[in-house]
């Protein structure tokens, strides 16, 4: 514990050395290759159908059909988002832990925010969707853009207890 201590405030080369400095370590689980799934889509509207197509084939395979169609239209929005906010590739990824998260991966800087549309304004429901739709979402930025997540909970099945554990 000592060396990764002295490896981490070394990193730090703007600040004096200092013994008043609190350091926390933490140890996350990974996941197997089989909790997550990710794609790289082309940044175009032919985009969205082949995310919805993949995410329901995803679900298929883990099981968890009952939320396909909440998931294929979070993923609809937030990829229809990355297209119009961003440029170049998609990354869409599908995680399988204690929820099911999806993230949508774009070169976009701006930070998502839910808009009030009016019942004429064709577009700015997106978010709402999302909202409604999962537990909780949100975004982080990463190099080169942002990340874009949703979480919905999972069915409380027996089966599933057991896989998870």
């Amino acid at each position: 514990m000592e060396d990764l201590c002295d490896i981490a405030t070394q990193s730090l080369p703007d600040q004096a050395p200092c013994d008043d400095v609190t350091l926390l370590l933490v140890r996350t689980r990974s996941l197997g290759p089989t909790r997550v799934a990710s794609w790289t889509l082309p940044g175009d509207q032919s985009a969205v159908r082949s995310a919805r197509t993949l995410a329901a084939r995803q679900l298929t395979e883990w099981g968890l059909q009952g939320l396909q169609d909440a998931t294929q239209l979070i993923v609809s929005e937030l990829v229809t988002n990355a297209i119009r906010h961003g440029t170049g590739q998609i990354e869409l990824r599908l995680v399988r832990h204690q929820v099911l998260t999806c993230e949508v991966s774009d070169t976009g800087p701006c930070t998502p925010r839910p808009r009030r549309a009016r019942t004429t304004d064709e577009n700015g429901r997106g978010l709402f969707l999302v909202t409604n739709l999962s537990r909780r979402w949100g975004s982080r930025p990463v190099p080169g853009g942002k990340v874009v997540w949703a979480d919905q909970d999972l069915p409380h099945t027996s089966g599933l207890r057991a896989a998870a554990a």
